[in-house]
């Protein structure tokens, strides 16, 4: 489903943040990527969604060569895929149920449809009952979650999250953990970068180790 091959990522001047990566994450494994501020983790992920494009090797998603894809494209593969990002963009001028159902109003789904889509969504991470509410009445917690419904209210196979659980408390950090461990249940594929080894320690799922940009045996 996810396929690096000899995977590389170099920035103007010189600056080479991934070198000869390469893995193959299979649906429906859950997977992290584990690495100190820096390692790479967060161009790793960017390459999924072509965010980011290899300078080398290649990007596979469901068979497609996502480094070599026309921006008219991208759209059509991002809908497959569920993206949590660091920089949340929430929409801090709309409600919590507003940020959750826009990605909708670009599908082609009945009004009803995208209604129940987001409800659905909001209730799976908890935030039904604060659908009315704006973003910055939530906690950190809270917003992390909004993040996430917003990300799977397509219902994507693919669940791509960049440290989740940073900054917030262990107790909310496990939540969310739980929250990525049921949408795998449910067969969907997911893969979390994060630098709190502790976090996830004893937890099912395979173990990608950066360091300086390179994948460790």
């Amino acid at each position: 489903m996810i396929s690096f091959s000899g995977v590389g990522k170099r920035y103007r001047g010189g600056h080479e943040v991934l070198a000869d990566v390469s893995f193959t994450l299979d649906a429906g494994e859950f997977a992290f990527v584990i690495g100190r501020s820096g390692a790479g983790k967060s161009t790793l992920l960017k390459l999924i969604p072509a965010i980011e494009r290899p300078s080398s090797g290649t990007v596979l998603v469901n068979g497609q060569n996502v480094g070599a894809l026309r921006r008219a494209a991208l759209p059509y593969l991002r809908r497959n895929l569920g993206l949590v990002f660091q920089d949340q963009k929430l929409l801090y001028d709309r409600s919590v149920y507003d940020n959750v159902a826009l990605p909708l109003a670009f599908s082609d789904h009945s009004p009803r449809e995208a209604e129940r889509r987001a409800r659905a969504a909001l209730d799976k991470v908890g935030l039904l009952g604060r659908e009315r509410a704006n973003p910055v009445q939530l906690s950190g917690g809270e917003q992390q979650r909004l993040a996430i419904a917003r990300a799977v209210v397509n219902r994507p196979a693919i669940l791509v999250a960049d440290e989740p659980t940073a900054n917030l408390d262990a107790e909310s950090a496990r939540a969310i953990l739980e929250i990525f461990a049921a949408f795998h249940q449910v067969g969907v594929t997911v893969l979390i970068a994060t630098h709190d080894e502790a976090l996830i320690a004893g937890r099912a799922g395979r173990t990608l180790r950066l360091s300086n940009g390179r994948l460790l045996a």
